[in-house]
């Protein structure tokens, strides 16, 4: 983080630099050039948050998507519940269903 700061300090100083040299000189070339100049150090800054931003949220979803697996593997299936009636159907049941279905 440091180091991109000390980049775009840098490029603000340069393009500072170049357009004061415009102002004396006259020359529109130089103004056009800290202009191009600081529009790379704001685009620098800008490209900085939104990575800044989608990193944290990457990491975020990564640790979310971690505790859900964690809390489904304990996660223990005791039986099926029929759509219709809403009851625990039991095991005899549940296979005398799975065998109708399947005929």
């Amino acid at each position: 983080m440091f180091f991109i700061l000390f980049v775009v300090i840098g490029l603000v100083a340069w393009a500072l630099h170049l357009m004061q040299e415009a102002i004396q000189r006259r020359e529109f070339s130089l103004m056009l050039a800290g202009f191009l100049v600081s529009t790379a150090a704001a685009g620098m800054m800008a490209v900085y948050f939104l990575m800044n931003h989608y990193v944290g949220y990457m990491s975020e979803m990564a640790h979310r998507s971690y505790v859900m697996q964690e809390s489904s593997d304990s996660i223990v299936w005791s039986g099926y519940v029929d759509p219709y009636t809403g009851r625990l159907l039991e095991p005899a049941e549940l296979s005398a269903l799975m065998d109708y279905r399947a005929n």
